[in-house]
């Protein structure tokens, strides 16, 4: 195990002036206070010092039923016994691997991939199989070969991906639930972000079409927080799957944390029958929306031709790409010097990929502080690299 790159470098960026695009973290100027001050007293009200008592491992009985019937499709209806409460989808993602996977397991992830599962899973010996990505998700047409050495799971952030932000097409979507289902793999869908659409239509989820074509077979595991929708703080999340399954990560919860905090699911139950989720989400797409449209301007206003970046439909996150050779990680010191800070590609990435990639985060800065950032960052390449100012004016095409 080492620590998080991420994790570590927050730390770095409390300093006093620092802009930082580092973090995956919501704008806490947009946490809904009041509505959650007003869940906590509804909570305690209604259920007195039972909300602040121990609870059932798999997590409270309404707030199984609220996602269960979220998830439920009329030909496929779902019940508690396939949800299971977590603390936060990390904890979800943590307790499957330690459910599903043995030392030597290989798992398929593509490339680049969600740092803190490669955390999660690493120590538990498990081979990662990469698959490319590009700007329309994971490469399906390049996974069947991999299927062929029987992988115990295949792992996917579809919509609005962790560090890209790209998002699977249908097509690519409807193809990969049915190879996972011809070649009887566990399909794990990973979807913290599939809320925080500013564009474009909605697709269905990896959930939703194996329910279409097999009414929840168990082929597809979904994992869910409120995390990103109402609070982190909160460390509410959720796994949808076989009720097998939910057994199996009640067990090893039950070692884990025993259960996730009952004050704190009493709350987000009463947000959700309050109607505060979905009267909040339109003020945070709004929000988000224009700050990633900022983003998207500045750097085109600020970085050179040579560098090229994803244009994300939703979610939290973009990838830049600098021109091969450069590193990503070398250009944070020059960033740091300058007050501005980002996350490096490379530990996102297997096999030595990445390097000369970066992500950026643009829902915690204002759009205001996002230009000053990125202005800064612009200002930080053509410091880093003057040896290489003629590569800079080069166009990407």
């Amino acid at each position: 195990m080492k620590r998080s790159a991420v994790r570590e470098l927050l730390k770095l960026t409390a300093q006093p002036g620092m802009i930082s695009f580092a973090g995956g973290l919501p704008a806490p100027e947009l946490f809904p206070v009041e509505a959650v001050r007003r869940a906590a007293d509804a909570a305690l009200a209604l259920r007195g010092g039972s909300a602040l008592q121990y609870g059932e491992t798999e997590g409270l009985a309404e707030l199984r039923d609220w996602i269960a019937a979220r998830f439920s499709r009329t030909d496929a209806p779902l019940d508690r016994s396939r949800v299971a409460i977590v603390s936060g989808a990390q904890q979800g993602l943590d307790l499957l691997g330690r459910v599903l996977l043995d030392p030597g397991d290989a798992v398929v992830v593509e490339n680049p991939t969600y740092l803190a599962l490669l955390s999660a899973w690493r120590p538990l010996g498990a081979r990662f199989l990469p698959v490319p990505s590009d700007a329309r998700g994971m490469r399906v047409d390049e996974l069947e070969s991999l299927l062929r050495q029987r992988p115990k799971l295949i792992y996917v952030t579809p919509t609005f991906q962790n560090p890209q932000g790209t998002t699977l097409t249908l097509e690519r979507r409807v193809r990969l639930v049915e190879l996972a289902h011809r070649y009887d793999v566990a399909l794990i869908e990973d979807d913290p972000y599939g809320e925080l659409r500013y564009e474009g239509e909605s697709l269905p989820s990896l959930f939703d079409l194996a329910g279409r074509a097999r009414g929840h077979d168990g082929s597809v595991i979904h994992v869910g927080t409120f995390s990103k929708t109402l609070a982190p703080g909160l460390r509410v999340g959720w796994a949808l799957a076989a009720p097998e399954v939910i057994d199996q990560l009640t067990l090893a919860k039950q070692a884990a944390d025993l259960h996730t905090s009952t004050l704190n699911q009493g709350m987000v139950l009463e947000l959700l029958r309050e109607g505060a989720l979905a009267g909040h989400l339109p003020r945070l797409r709004d929000a988000y929306r224009q700050r990633r449209d900022a983003m998207l301007a500045a750097l085109e206003a600020h970085l050179p031709p040579s560098v090229r970046w994803t244009r994300p439909e939703g979610g939290m996150f973009l990838l830049v790409t600098l021109p091969l050779g450069w590193s990503g990680a070398e250009l944070l010191k020059q960033a740091l010097a300058r007050n501005v800070a980002f996350v490096p590609g490379e530990d996102f990435h297997l096999d030595g990929a990445g390097r000369n990639t970066f992500r950026l985060n643009f829902s915690n800065a204002t759009p205001e502080r996002i230009e000053e950032g990125v202005k800064r960052l612009g200002e930080a390449l053509r410091a880093w690299a003057p040896e290489r100012s003629g590569q800079l004016a080069v166009s990407p095409g």
